[in-house]
């Protein structure tokens, strides 16, 4: 996704005890936080991005179609060029950081992956952890080899699902200052999953206000509660 082009999602999921209905045009840099209580439909959005839930609608990245479902496309996750890091971080326990990060770039076939590794490691500042097992990190250090493993994929869009939700407050606080690097040096654009008002004004670029599946706002950080 280049500069100008955009992210346009326009889901519809009906289920017993929750529906969600958003219509969405976000941009194609920065950080864009959707914001909102347990069961707003933040996490839902993600996956249905990712293609790991599905929804009626569609999923456009710039000028690539990830989902159509009037006209019966559905691209798989693994095609879609993007990273997902979640609540918990996904790493191999029985293999070390660097073989981590390693099996991350050797699943995708990208050009210029190890350069790519290198700046990843380097923005996150993790290299040296890499000779380590990852069951003896923190928490706060396994979310930044995952979202280090994830941008060594040079995705198009990065996905991040409350990665600091898990974390006690410590560890919060040495894990925010890497995010708040990358939002600074990454043209890669992100969406960011949060009900945390803290993570929320110190990364947001734009705003989405969600509740019971309905955007209610967005914009900068003046939609926030409390933002005053």
């Amino acid at each position: 996704m280049t500069h100008g082009q955009t992210l346009s999602v326009t889901l519809s999921l009906a289920r017993p005890d929750f529906s969600l209905e958003v219509e969405l045009e976000l941009p194609a840099r920065g950080i864009t936080v959707l914001f909102g209580p347990s069961g707003a439909g933040k996490t839902t959005i993600l996956r249905c991005i990712a293609g790991l839930e599905r929804a009626r609608g569609h999923v456009v990245i710039g000028d690539r179609c990830w989902q159509d479902s009037a006209k019966g496309i559905f691209v798989p996750t693994w095609r879609r060029a993007l990273g997902y890091v979640f609540q918990e971080a996904s790493l191999f326990d029985h293999m070390s950081v660097a073989a981590n990060l390693s099996y991350g770039v050797e699943r995708v076939c990208v050009p210029q992956a190890q350069d790519a590794l290198s700046q990843a490691v380097s923005l996150l500042g993790i290299s040296h952890l890499q000779g380590r097992s990852t069951a003896s990190l923190s928490g706060g250090e396994r979310q930044r080899v995952a979202i280090a493993r994830a941008l060594a994929t040079q995705p198009e869009i990065l996905l991040l699902d409350e990665p600091l939700a898990s974390l006690d407050y410590a560890r919060k606080q040495e894990v925010l200052p890497w995010l708040e690097r990358m939002h600074q040096e990454l043209s890669t654009p992100i969406v960011y999953v949060t009900h945390s008002v803290e993570e929320a004004k110190g990364l947001a670029d734009l705003v989405v206000v969600l509740e019971n599946g309905r955007v209610t706002s967005r914009g900068g950080l003046e939609v926030l509660p409390n933002a005053g």
